[in-house]
């Protein structure tokens, strides 16, 4: 019997998590995650990187949101062995112009038709001790679809052994404001597409377009990584976008590279670049956002949730891909 049947069985009677009751859980992880506050978001938002895998006797919930890496539609991550590279002594800075020199050469993927779906498969982090021995791992995939119009998401419940997994799939309208805080994925390519070159040009843009509206207190520049770290997680990225958008946040203060590779959920060596985040939990804890890139691409491929130096949370995309309808998967 592998880890997914166990968990399958755990829950065998437990309700379906669908998106209405997994909402509130989502909004409280949100809400401790952000000391700042929420923020009103005028595009769509991913929320960043905190996964909660909640434990229990009869259920196993396990709430994640979706996220753009930028990796190149129909791309599958393969654990790797450990990449030749040398961190030690990089800035935060210099390591970003070294990626937006690589990425704005790389050719784009065609752009999505309005009535296809992006499909992502994520492995989401469990990194309490419990959760690992209960599940025999240390990461869960979650398999997800979204329109690139934004009119539908959709999922897939756990099931029994032999049962073929129940697609969910929720109709929406993320375009032109029509539920509020989202934006669909062609909206935000739209966004990425039309950002300046430099650095303080695309800075201008993101502070004229002002998306998330400024949090009281917060500096110019916690303002700016806020507005970066929405549109970083888009679902389809454009090169010379993202090129933008690194250049953007080698200005920026509080980045960290950490001098050697680190493993992320799907087993691959990636690195690690850390944000702190303004402020701390109710704990007195800090908090930073550390996002993880491919060594060779420089592609965003995952996010993470650090807490006084430990890893609480993330998740890791393990392949992607452009497909004709939800359910499909490359």
């Amino acid at each position: 019997m592998d880890e997914m049947t166990q968990v399958r069985e755990l829950r065998a009677g437990a309700p379906a998590l669908d998106r209405e009751r997994l909402a509130s859980g989502r909004t409280r992880l949100t809400e401790a995650a952000r000391a700042e506050g929420r923020h009103q978001v005028l595009w769509r938002r991913r929320e960043f990187v905190i996964v909660a895998v909640v434990a229990a006797v009869t259920a196993v919930a396990v709430t994640v949101t979706m996220l753009l890496g930028g990796t190149t539609p129909g791309r599958k991550v393969e654990p790797a062995s450990t990449p030749n590279v040398s961190l030690k002594g990089l800035s935060a800075a210099q390591l970003l112009q070294r990626a937006a020199d690589l990425v704005e050469t790389e050719p784009d993927s065609a752009v999505p038709r309005a009535d296809q779906w992006i499909y992502t498969l994520q492995m989401a982090e469990a990194p309490d001790p419990g959760t690992v021995k209960m599940l025999g791992r240390a990461a869960i995939e979650e398999p997800g679809w979204i329109r690139y119009d934004g009119s539908a998401m959709a999922s897939e419940d756990l099931v029994l052994k032999g049962q073929k997994p129940k697609l969910n799939i929720t109709k929406m309208h993320l375009e032109n404001g029509g539920e509020g805080d989202d934006r669909s994925p062609r909206e935000l390519y739209r966004v990425l597409e039309a950002l300046p070159a430099g650095a303080e040009q695309t800075l201008t843009f993101l502070r004229e377009k002002n998306a998330i509206a400024d949090g009281k207190g917060t500096t110019q520049a916690e303002s700016d990584y806020t507005e970066i770290s929405v549109l970083l997680t888009a679902d389809v990225m454009p090169s010379k976008g993202l090129a933008s958008l690194y250049r953007a946040l080698a200005t920026l203060p509080g980045g960290k590279v950490t001098d050697h590779l680190v493993k992320d959920a799907s087993g691959r060596w990636v690195i690690a670049l850390s944000y702190a985040r303004a402020g701390s939990l109710k704990s007195g804890e800090s908090m930073a956002d550390q996002w993880l890139l491919d060594p060779q691409t420089y592609r965003i491929v995952g996010t993470r949730m650090v807490v006084d130096g430990k890893v609480v949370g993330g998740q890791s995309v393990a392949a992607r891909a452009v497909v004709d309808k939800a359910g499909e998967r490359g």
